[in-house]
């Protein structure tokens, strides 16, 4: 009977630790087939069953006019490719009720979603290069300017430094009270008094966009064509590598269908795939 135990426990030991181990996959599940004009980010909206992308449509760093943000259906077929146009390389997206929030180079620009016109926008002094944004419960707004490594805060339309030597700002999430920053090939986790936290450190390219899955865990891609799957205690996995095929740039992700949405940037189209 003791040899009995010994095995049933041993057995359970192996089960848990081959789930643990276990490796986490993608299935693509659809793909544009309209040709979307250098999108950079996508956001989704659980309440409307929509998704926003942010279209550069041009140079990444120019102030040309011809940015925009389309709407996609989640099948992947357009909505709206011309929802918002005049943009100068819009990237990260972030919305807070029903005020969309568009990191457009060295300004935020404000969206009624439900009007689907600028109100606002709200200059932040000595940008070059906004590029991620994220709201918390209370409709503080952070962004990040990757060529300066630093992180702003808006506060009633009102933007300030909050977080500077962030080599390689990018990708931003708030959860909870805390801050999660992609910064190079780095996760970090910003406390509320500013207490750094490194999360998970060496990914290949360095980071782009991030996502909680739910449970602790994160996604994130890196630009020239990585997605990675982060684990709670820093390690992490590739689910994804095209590198020299397309780009994977500033996902987002549904995490009651287990879906991620992926914009390819200069492929010109999001994908959408089923974690699994």
């Amino acid at each position: 009977m003791e040899f009995k135990k010994i095995l049933l426990s041993t057995a359970i030991g192996i089960v848990a630790t081959l789930s643990a181990n276990a490796q986490h996959s993608l299935e693509k599940i659809w793909e544009t087939k309209e040709s979307i004009p250098v999108p950079e980010s996508v956001l989704y909206q659980e309440k409307s069953k929509l998704l926003y992308v942010s279209l550069i449509d041009g140079a990444g760093n120019a102030k040309d006019g011809i940015g925009g943000v389309a709407i996609l259906n989640l099948d992947g077929s357009v909505k709206n490719m011309n929802w918002i146009t005049g943009l100068n390389a819009p990237k990260g997206l972030g919305l807070f009720k029903d005020r969309l929030y568009v990191a457009d180079l060295d300004e935020v620009v404000v969206v009624d979603v439900k009007k689907g016109q600028v109100i606002k926008k709200i200059a932040i002094p000595d940008a070059i290069f906004l590029n991620d944004i994220t709201t918390d419960d209370k409709g503080t707004v952070y962004v990040s300017d990757t060529r300066k490594g630093f992180i702003y805060k808006i506060e009633n339309d009102q933007a300030s430094l909050y977080l500077e030597n962030v080599k390689g700002a990018n990708g931003l999430k708030v959860i909870g009270k805390d801050l999660f920053v992609l910064a190079g090939p780095e996760l970090w986790k910003i406390a509320p008094d500013k207490k750094i936290t490194k999360v998970a450190v060496g990914f290949e390219k360095g980071g782009d966009g991030v996502e909680p899955v739910g449970n602790g865990d994160f996604l994130v891609t890196c630009w020239p064509g990585i997605i990675y799957y982060v684990k709670a205690n820093g390690s992490f996995e590739k689910l994804l590598d095209v590198q020299g095929q397309m780009n994977t740039a500033d996902l987002a992700y549904d995490a009651k269908s287990k879906t991620l949405f992926v914009p390819t940037f200069n492929s010109k189209s999001v994908i959408a795939y089923k974690l699994k």
